[in-house]
């Protein structure tokens, strides 16, 4: 069986649909996987041992400059990428309406998704053959597992969802490194962004730890 799965963004999201893709490994040997994600997340699919295909997409860069020659170009390919198969089923489990339009409803093969109910934006579920309930009342992860679940037909499991890809990083540091906080500030809406002050608190409260404090840039 290979399967499309639509989770385009953010990165968050992205990583709190592996563990889904694990109960499936388990559930159905052999089930295959082709992601279509937003260009600046294609390397985390791709860390997943079930991911054959990774297809970045840029609806995020495209709406900037939908209707100049680049992006229509670009647009042209990624469709023509898409549709290079026929899958047998497809999961987007986005749920919103702008990847349902752009990506799910030009894809080849069913299309399952949440319902109307369930759906971040229920507009979204005209585009899916098949739509399922899928609590609210849940953490993401948990949602994108039941979603995952009903779509290919089995019962998710209880246990703590696998991300299966602790491979892809280290377990231990090196005998020679210093000891260091990251301090991971980059989101892109602004009803994430942490106060100033909160910040300045954090760093205090580090100081006497003996820790360095690390800055990601260019996030």
């Amino acid at each position: 069986m290979h399967v499309l799965i639509v989770k385009t963004s953010s990165m968050g999201d992205v990583l709190h649909s592996l563990p889904a893709l694990t109960d499936a490994m388990h559930a159905i040997p052999g089930i295959r996987f082709d992601w279509v994600v937003e260009e600046n997340f294609a390397q985390i699919p791709g860390w997943h041992p079930a991911v054959d295909k990774v297809l970045p997409v840029a609806i995020r860069r495209w709406r900037k400059h939908w209707f100049g020659s680049q992006q229509r170009e670009e647009r042209v390919l990624f469709k023509r990428a898409l549709q290079s198969r026929e899958y047998d089923i497809v999961i987007d489990a986005q749920g919103l309406i702008k990847s349902a339009a752009l990506v799910t409803r030009l894809s080849k093969g069913v299309k399952h998704g949440q319902d109307s109910r369930s759906a971040r934006e229920p507009f979204a579920s005209w585009w899916y053959d098949i739509r399922h309930e899928v609590s609210k009342r849940q953490h993401a992860v948990e949602r994108t597992r039941e979603l995952f679940a009903k779509s290919l037909g089995y019962e998710k499991p209880q246990s703590q969802g696998d991300y299966a890809i602790a491979g892809h990083f280290l377990h231990h540091l090196p005998a020679d490194a210093h000891h260091y906080l990251v301090f991971l500030h980059a989101t892109t809406r602004d009803n994430k962004h942490w106060p100033e002050s909160h910040w300045r608190e954090l760093i205090e409260l580090m100081q006497p730890s003996g820790f360095a404090g690390e800055i990601a840039l260019g996030c």
